[in-house]
Order: C-alpha cells, then structure tokens, then sequence
C-alpha cells in the first residue's frame, strides 16, 4: 500500500507535509484543496502510521530523516517546502540537520525544539517510558482515551476527543509503539542549534489557545531568529482546527 499520496501540479514547488503521533497523510485533507493550488503536495505517513510499516532502530530520527529525503528526491524534487505537526515537525528538524540543502523553507507546527539538558532528557525518557507501558498493555482505545485527556488536546470536546479516538483505534499499537519510543522527545537533537545554523526560511505555527507551545516559543524566539505565527481561534493541532487559516498563512508566508 502506498505510504505517500500527492495533490497538485507536479509542475509546482514541492510541499512535504508530515502528520503527527497517532495521525497518517490523511490528516491534511482539509488544507489541501487550497494547498495543491500552490504547491504539489507530498503527504506522507510516518513508520507506524497509516500505511507505513517501516520498524526504526532506537533512536530514529536520523533514519527516518534519510528516509523521507531520499523518497522526495527520488520523486524529483532535490529541494522542497517541509511542513510538519507535532511529531512531524521534530522529524522535520532532523532533516533540517542532516539533509539542510534540501530545504527551500521550514514549517514547524507545534512542534517541540528539543530539550537541552541531560537531566530534561532523562526525565522525559522516563515519562515516555509510562506511556509506552500503557501503549503496550492496554486496549487502543483505552490508550487513546488516556492519551487525548492531556492538557495539550484541553481544547478538544468530548465529541472531538470521541471522534479522534475512533479514527486513531485503526492504528497498530504494536507499530505506533516502536515509532513512539525511537522518536522520543529525551531522544531528539536540540533544535535550537539546527535552526541556528539553518539558511532557508523557518516558520513556526503555533494554536492561540495553546498555552504550553505559546509559552515556548516566546522563551525560543529570545534565543534564535524564528518567526512565530499565531493561528487563531485553535489550539494544538491548529490545522484541524482552523484549515483554511492554516493554509492561508502557509501560502502568505511562502508566497509574499
């Protein structure tokens, strides 16, 4: 089965848009009728997602960044737009490391830069690990009952948290776990010096009811040269919440 669907003229600057945990390429379906009229839209599913079936080694992300990079180039786009949610946009940041001549412009939606210290990281290891646990010995759903309680998703109601967890209980656990644990954030380079030393264009959209991640990257832009744009009326997950804001602002930002 297909693990990329694209949208668009192939004629047009190439757009990779990457989903995050829990999610697949369908997730940007609603952006794209607006999209795909600017750019040839790449969706891709993440290993343990969707139809992607990949098993990464622990930690991932310099794999999968191989990975996602030598498909689009292969597709005949030696550079490219990269947009990424959540998990998507830590991805992102890694291939922003390892392959950063690809990239015409980085999008990161509410997307964590990485931790600094050894200590944060550890700690985090460790609060992942709790989740992992759970992942691995309860019923999906119950997982994702539990997963979508957090205080990042407070903005969902219950018929959206409902409707999420249908359409996430698809997944394999057993898959969504090895991608879970090799692309931990105690696991993840530190974005900050990736974004500092990067030459194209970077963005980074953030849920004006997202109080964790606005927070952030306030404390982010005081340190490095990154545009923050703040999307209206959304909280995580800005591009459900709000996609033809979202696409509106991609397309303004990439196309002044």
């Amino acid at each position: 089965m297909p693990t990329i669907k694209r949208y668009g003229d192939t004629a047009l600057p190439a757009l990779v848009l990457l989903h995050g945990f829990l999610g697949s390429k369908e997730d940007w379906q609603a952006c794209l009728p607006t999209l795909s009229q600017y750019f040839h839209c790449i969706c891709i599913d993440l290993p343990g997602h969707g139809e992607n079936e990949q098993i990464l080694p622990t930690p991932g992300f310099e794999a999968l960044a191989d990975t996602i990079t030598h498909q689009v180039i292969n597709l005949g786009y030696p550079q490219f737009h990269l947009l990424g949610y959540s998990l998507g946009g830590r991805v992102a940041l890694h291939i922003a490391k390892f392959h950063p001549a690809t990239l015409l412009s980085l999008m990161l939606e509410s997307a964590h830069l990485g931790l600094c210290s050894t200590r944060d990281k550890q700690t985090r290891l460790k609060h992942d690990q709790k989740w992992a646990d759970k992942l691995a010995s309860k019923p999906i759903r119950n997982f994702l009952s539990e997963w979508y309680q957090q205080p990042v998703f407070a903005e969902l109601n219950n018929d959206a948290r409902e409707q999420l967890i249908n359409i996430r209980s698809k997944n394999n656990p057993q898959a969504l776990l090895h991608c879970f644990q090799s692309t931990s954030l105690g696991l993840q380079d530190n974005g900050q010096k990736v974004l500092k030393q990067l030459h194209c264009p970077r963005y980074l959209l953030v849920g004006e009811n997202d109080n964790k991640f606005s927070n952030l990257a306030e404390k982010w832009q005081q340190k490095i040269d990154l545009s923050v744009i703040t999307i209206p009326n959304s909280g995580h997950n800005t591009h459900k919440a709000q996609p033809k804001m979202f696409a509106a602002s991609v397309i303004q930002l990439l196309y002044p």
